[in-house]
C-alpha cells in the first residue's frame, strides 16, 4: 500500500549508532527539519563527531552534520538514556542503527540490537515507535518486543517499527534525501502515521508493509543486486571464451525494461558491508526454515572467482609471479568511500603474496583504513609513485582520478607495461596505443 506523504511537523528523534548508516540518518533526518539527537557509546567517536568532525568518508555528510548541529537540530550523546530523553523534551522515535556483524555461520550477530533494545525500553517515558534501520534478519521484531515489554516500565505504550535503509556508500546523502521509497513495517496506524510525519519531508512514496515483509525486502533487494553483478560477470566470461564484448552485451539487456541497465556492469566483483553480509544472512534465514535457497550460494561462488580474476590475468601475462612487482590501484571496494570491509583487493593481495608477488598499493582516500588490514605491502603517496618499476598494473577501484592519470607518463614508469583493468576504466584501443599490453573484463 503507497502512501501520501502527510502534513509535515517537526518530530524528536532519537539515533543509536554514528556509523555509516546511523550517522547518514541522523543527518539527514535533522536536514529535513527535525530534532536529533544521535548515541554512540564510542566517546571518542562522540567527541569528534561534536567538534563537526566525522569518523567515516561520505562526501557531503560533514556539510550536512556541521549545518544541523549549528542550528540546534543535531546534538550528539554517548547515552542512550538522554537521547531517549531529548533534553526534556522526549523522542517519539528510536531507531536503532548498530552493527549487525556477521558470524562464522553467515547468521547476525544481534546482541547489539538487543542491548540498545534494552537501554530503550528502561529509559522510555512515555509512546515510542521504537525502529530496526540496522539489517536484521526476519522475525528480530519478535524479538526485539518480547525484550522491550520484560524491560518497560508498566504502562509505557511502544511499537516495533522496520524501516530498512537503501543507502549506498559515497552517495548516501543523496540516497537518503531524494529515496526511490521508503519501506515501513508495522500493523499500529499511530506508528505508520509517526513514520509518514518522519519521512513527509522527503516527499516520496512510503510503502507500509507488516514488520516481517520489511524485514525481508532489505535482505531481498541487497541478494537481487548481488545476483545481478555476478550474472553479468559470469557473462563475462563467456564473452572472453567467444569474443563477445560483455558491455555491448549489458547494454543489450539494460534497454529491456524488465531488466534494467543498473548493476550490469563487469568487473573483478562485488565487495561492502552489505551485498556479501546480506547474501550470508539472507541464505542462513532460508535454510533455517528448511528451506535451500542455493542460488545466493552461486551468487557467492561466482563472486568470490571473479576477485581473482586479476591474479589469473597476471600469471597468463607474467608466468611466475615470485619477485615480480604487482602495483594495485584502488584499495577501497567502490570510489567515494573508505571503506575496506570485504573489499575485493583483500582478497587479491593476499592471493598475489601467496604467489611471490611483491605489492605496491594507492587508494586516494581509503589507506589508512587498509594500514590496520593489510600487513606485507608497500603503501605509496601517489597513483605514480605506486606504478614506478611495477611489472603489471592492476585497476582495482575506478577513482575519477585513475581515470585522469597521465598514461603515457605511467608507461614509462613501468618495467613491463602489463594493464589489467579490473574495472573496464580505459578505453582498450587507446591503452593499446599507448604500448600497454592491456586486459579488461570481458572484452576484446
Amino acid at each position: 500500500m503507497i502512501f501520501c506523504p502527510h502534513i509535515m511537523r517537526t518530530v524528536n528523534i532519537c539515533v543509536v549508532g554514528t556509523g555509516y548508516v546511523g550517522l547518514v540518518t541522523g543527518a539527514c533526518l535533522a536536514e529535513a527539519g527535525h530534532r536529533v539527537v544521535c548515541v554512540d557509546s564510542d566517546k571518542k567517536k562522540i567527541s569528534l563527531l561534536k567538534k563537526g568532525k566525522i569518523p567515516i568518508y561520505e562526501p557531503g555528510l560533514e556539510e550536512v552534520v556541521k549545518r544541523n548541529a549549528r542550528a540546534g537540530r543535531l546534538l550528539f550523546t554517548g547515552s542512550v538514556e538522554e537521547g531517549v530523553k531529548h533534553g526534556g523534551h522526549r523522542a517519539e522515535a528510536v531507531f536503532i542503527a548498530v552493527g549487525t556483524p556477521p558470524r562464522s555461520d553467515g547468521s547476525a550477530d544481534l546482541s547489539f540490537v538487543e542491548h540498545v533494545a534494552s537501554q530503550v525500553a528502561r529509559a522510555m517515558e512515555g509512546y515510542t515507535a521504537i525502529i530496526e534501520k540496522s539489517t536484521v534478519p526476519v522475525e528480530t521484531g519478535e524479538w526485539v518486543h518480547k525484550t522491550v515489554t520484560r524491560l518497560a516500565k508498566p504502562g509505557i505504550a511502544f511499537d516495533v517499527v522496520s524501516n530498512p535503509e537503501f543507502l549506498r556508500e559515497g552517495s548516501a546523502v543523496d540516497d537518503f534525501l531524494r529515496p526511490d521509497r521508503v519501506v515501513v513495517g508495522t500493523s499500529s496506524a499511530r506508528a505508520a502515521e509517526l513514520m509518514r510525519a518522519i519521512y513527509a519531508p522527503l516527499k516520496c512514496p512510503v510503502l507500509v508493509t507488516d514488520v516481517k515483509s520489511a524485514e525481508l525486502i532489505k535482505h531481498a533487494s541487497n541478494s537481487f543486486l548481488a545476483a545481478k553483478i555476478s550474472f553479468i560477470n559470469a557473462v563475462a566470461n563467456v564473452c572472453e571464451r567467444t569474443g563477445a564484448n560483455v558491455e555491448d552485451v549489458a547494454k543489450g539487456m539494460g534497454m529491456d525494461k524488465r531488466i534494467g541497465a543498473s548493476f550490469l556492469k563487469a568487473g573483478i566483483g562485488f565487495g561492502g558491508f552489505c551485498f556479501p553480509k546480506d547474501l550470508e544472512a539472507f541464505y542462513w534465514i532460508s535454510k533455517q526454515k528448511g528451506y535451500d535457497f542455493s542460488m545466493l550460494r552461486a551468487v557467492k561462488e561466482v563472486n568470490e572467482e571473479q576477485k581473482l580474476w586479476l591474479v589469473r590475468r597476471a600469471e597468463e601475462e607474467l608466468w611466475n609471479l615470485g619477485g615480480k612487482t604487482v602495483a594495485l590501484l584502488g584499495l577501497a571496494f567502490k570510489p567515494e568511500t573508505d571503506d575496506m570491509r570485504f573489499a575485493p583487493s583483500i582478497d587479491i593481495i593476499a592471493a598475489l603474496k601467496e604467489r611471490g608477488a611483491k605489492v605496491k598499493v594507492y587508494d586516494p582516500v581509503a589507506m589508512p583504513n587498509a594500514k590496520e588490514i593489510i600487513p606485507g605491502v608497500q603503501f605509496c603517496k601517489s597513483a605514480l609513485e605506486c606504478v614506478r618499476d611495477a611489472d603489471c598494473l592492476a585497476l582495482v577501484t575506478e577513482w575519477a582520478e585513475f581515470k585522469n592519470l597521465d598514461m603515457k607518463k605511467v608507461h614509462s614508469l613501468m618495467r613491463h607495461p602489463l594493464l589489467l583493468d579490473g574495472r573496464n576504466l580505459y578505453d582498450a584501443q587507446a591503452m593499446r596505443r599507448l604500448g600497454f599490453a592491456y586486459k579488461s573484463v570481458g572484452r576484446k
